[in-house]
C-alpha cells in the first residue's frame, strides 16, 4: 500500500511556495515562486488573480507533483495574502485585479463613513474589530463609489484561497476566518455573516457559503484535473489566510500561544478562549472550528529590509553579519518603520518612516540594525496592547523566513524580553496548509507532531535596559513627527495625480 501525502500551497505577498508533505508530517518536497506586486497609485497595493495566483499555483504543483510518484495524495490545502477583495463574475472571472490587505489603504475616507453610519462600539463588539485598512467592508464600498460597472457586474466575492478553491472545485466558499476579516459584514459571536448589515456594506452581492478552513469543502473538478496535473476527485479542503494556515503549521491552536510571523510584514496570531474586542487589534475566527484569535499586523517589515538591502546593494548575508558587529541601538539611529503606513496598533495609513539620528559616521550596517531594531520595537508595541487586551501569552512561536540567521530574532528578544520557540519546520504556510487538509481528510497522523520546537531564543538582559530607553523614544517619535508625516503623505498623494 502507497504511503499517503498532502500537498500545501501558499500564495504570499512578494512569493509564493509549496511542499509535499507525508501523513506523518515530514516534508517530501518543496518549492517556491517569486513574483512582484502591483502599486499604480500610493496606497494602491494590487495582485492580478491570473498572472499572479493562478499561474504561481500551477507553477508550483507542477515541479512538486513529480515527487508525490510513490504516495497516495490524500488531499489539497491552500492559503493566500488575506483578506483581499477580488471582484469576480458568476463563473468566477476576475473583473479587475485583487485589492490587497491591509497595505492597501485606499478606503480612508470609507472607514470613516462606515464607522459613522454603525457606530464604532457596534462595529467593535458584533465583528470584534475596528474599521481599519485591513478590513474588506470599506473596500467593498470604495469599489461601488469608484467603480460602479466592475461592482454592478460583480457576483462573487473571492479572497486569494477561496478564488483557489473555486478554481479546483467549483465551489464559491470562503472560510470563516476570512469572513471574520470582512468587517463589519460578518457575526463573530454568531460565527455568520451579518446579513441585515449586506444592505449597507454590500448591496446585491452575493455572499459565499461559509466553511471551516479544515473542511473538505469540494474534490479537484475534470477541467481543473486537465489543467494542473492533479488528480481529479482529490479532496480540497477551504483554505484560509496566510497567517492563520502558518499559525497551524508551528502548533499555535491552545489559549496562549502566540505566533510571531517574521515575513514581507510582520504578523501576530494569539489563540484565545473568549472573544476579546480591542480597538487597536483584530478579533477573528480561528483556523480551527469554533476557535478566536487575536490579531495584529505591522505593514512592512522585510520589506524595509528588502528596501534598504537594495539601495546599498549588499547581500542578506553580508549585511547580517555587518548589523551583528553593531552594538544595540545602532550607534544612536532609531527607525520607524511606517514605510506603507502602519497597521497595529496605531491603525495610520498616513503614518510614514523616519530615521533620526544620522550623522556621517553612520554606515549601512547601523542603518541595517537600526531597520532590524526599528521592526523590533513594532513587535514590543504589538505584544503590550495584546496583553492590553486581554491576551496571556502562553509561549511565542517564531515563523518564517527572518527567523534564519538568528539575528533579527535575537534582537526582537532583547527588545521584548520575551523567548521564542523556533519549530522544526519554518516553511510556514504552506506547510499549514497541508496538515489543515490532513486534519480534514483524516489523514494527518498524529498532527500534533507534526512540528517540533528544536531551538529558543533567549533575550539578553545586557541590552534590556538600553532597548527599554529606546524604545520610549520610538514612541514619542511617531507622536512628535504625526502631523509632518501626514502632511506628506497628503503631499505624495497629490504627487501622483499630477
Amino acid at each position: 500500500m502507497s504511503a499517503g501525502a498532502l500537498l500545501g500551497i501558499d500564495i504570499g505577498t512578494a512569493s509564493s511556495k509549496g511542499v509535499l508533505v507525508g501523513t506523518d508530517g515530514r516534508v517530501i518536497a518543496r518549492a517556491a515562486r517569486p513574483h512582484h506586486t502591483s502599486q499604480p497609485h500610493p496606497g494602491w497595493v494590487e495582485h492580478d488573480a491570473e498572472s499572479v495566483w493562478w499561474a504561481d499555483f500551477l507553477a508550483l504543483t507542477r515541479e512538486l507533483l513529480p515527487a508525490a510518484e510513490g504516495f497516495e495524495l490524500a488531499g489539497i490545502g491552500v492559503s493566500g495574502i488575506g483578506p483581499t477583495l477580488l471582484p469576480a463574475t458568476a463563473a468566477g472571472k476576475p473583473l479587475r485585479p485583487a485589492i490587497l490587505y491591509g497595505v492597501d489603504t485606499r478606503s480612508t475616507a470609507e472607514i470613516d463613513e462606515l464607522t459613522d453610519e454603525l457606530g464604532a462600539e457596534a462595529i467593535l463588539d458584533r465583528g470584534g474589530s475596528a474599521l481599519s485598512s485591513q478590513a474588506v467592508g470599506p473596500k467593498i464600498r470604495w469599489l461601488a463609489k469608484n467603480e460602479p460597472e466592475t461592482y454592478r457586474r460583480t457576483e462573487m466575492l473571492l479572497m486569494c484561497s477561496s478564488y483557489l478553491v473555486h478554481r479546483l472545485t467549483g465551489r464559491y466558499v470562503l472560510d470563516h476566518h476570512s469572513a471574520s476579516q470582512v468587517d463589519p459584514l460578518y457575526d463573530l459571536r454568531a460565527r455568520d455573516w451579518a446579513h441585515d448589515l449586506a444592505g449597507a456594506v454590500a448591496p446585491g452581492l452575493p455572499l459565499p457559503e461559509l466553511a471551516w478552513p479544515t473542511e473538505v469543502v469540494g474534490r479537484v473538478g475534470a477541467d481543473a484535473a486537465r489543467e494542473t496535473g492533479l488528480p481529479q476527485g482529490l479532496p480540497v479542503t477551504a483554505g484560509t489566510v496566510d497567517a492563520w494556515a502558518e499559525s497551524a503549521s508551528v502548533g499555535v491552536r491552545d489559549p496562549g500561544d502566540v505566533m510571531l510571523m517574521y515575513g514581507t510584514t510582520m504578523f501576530f496570531v494569539e489563540v484565545l478562549d473568549e472573544i476579546r474586542p480591542h480597538p487597536a487589534l483584530w478579533g477573528t475566527c480561528g483556523a480551527y472550528p469554533d476557535t478566536y484569535t487575536l490579531a495584529a499586523g505591522m505593514a512592512t517589515s522585510g520589506a524595509v529590509t528588502d528596501w534598504l538591502r537594495g539601495l546599498v546593494e549588499g547581500d542578506f548575508a553580508q549585511l547580517v553579519s555587518e548589523a551583528g558587529a553593531v552594538p544595540a541601538g545602532s550607534r544612536g539611529l532609531l527607525l520607524l518603520p511606517y514605510f506603507a503606513g502602519e497597521r497595529t496598533p496605531i491603525l495610520d495609513p498616513d503614518a510614514r518612516g523616519a530615521l533620526v539620528g544620522l550623522t556621517l559616521e553612520h554606515g549601512r550596517a547601523e542603518l541595517y540594525r537600526a531597520a532590524l531594531e526599528g521592526i523590533g520595537y513594532g513587535v514590543r508595541h504589538n505584544l503590550e496592547a495584546m496583553a492590553r487586551a486581554g491576551g496571556t501569552t502562553r509561549r511565542l512561536v517564531a515563523v518564517g523566513g527572518g527567523t534564519q540567521g538568528g539575528l533579527w530574532t535575537q534582537i526582537v528578544s532583547d527588545i521584548t524580553g520575551e523567548e521564542q520557540q523556533i519549530p522544526a519546520e519554518t516553511v510556514g504556510a504552506a506547510y499549514g496548509d497541508a496538515l489543515l487538509a490532513g486534519v480534514g481528510t483524516g489523514a494527518a497522523e498524529d498532527p500534533d507532531r507534526w512540528n517540533p520546537i528544536v531551538g529558543t531564543v533567549q533575550p539578553n538582559a545586557a541590552n534590556l535596559e538600553r532597548y527599554d530607553t529606546y524604545f520610549e523614544h520610538y514612541r514619542e517619535l511617531y507622536e512628535s513627527t504625526k502631523r509632518t508625516a501626514h502632511f506628506l503623505a497628503g503631499e505624495q498623494r497629490a504627487a501622483d495625480r499630477c
